[in-house]
């Protein structure tokens, strides 16, 4: 999967010369992240790759996705597999865990104790002053 690490390591990667091809099953983080280049499956969490015991299913999505190395001529490029975990997409059902309970997101820094808010407040002065 492609996280915002992972994103940020491949465009660094690119940036000295070297390709990299994001494998993702969440769309949505892979296009925030927007590495620069992508294969999307449509397949469950730490599916990634296909499922589980089917290594000529494997093989095939891996080298549909290998091939955006030629495919994908724009960065930040996403291509969709054509695979289909099931035609009814029962499996997201299954694959929600209830309801969305995490906490809103912040644009400024939440701590969880105040100590932790005063030691990135040394670090970034120590930053500034000596970097």
């Amino acid at each position: 999967m492609c996280h915002q690490s992972v994103g940020l390591l491949a465009r660094h990667a690119e940036a000295v010369g070297i390709s990299t091809l994001c494998m993702t099953s969440a769309l949505d983080i892979t296009q925030a992240v927007n590495p620069p280049r992508a294969a999307f499956l449509d397949y469950p969490l730490g599916h990634t790759t296909g499922k589980p015991y089917q290594p000529a299913l494997q093989r095939q999505i891996l080298l549909e996705a290998l091939a955006g190395f030629s495919d994908l001529a724009v960065p930040g490029s996403v291509k969709t597999l054509p695979f289909k975990w099931s035609e009814d997409r029962s499996w997201q059902e299954t694959a929600q865990r209830g309801p969305d309970d995490r906490r809103p997101r912040y644009d400024t820094p939440q701590y969880q104790y105040e100590e932790d808010r005063d030691r990135a407040k040394a670090r970034a002065s120590a930053v500034q002053f000596t970097g």
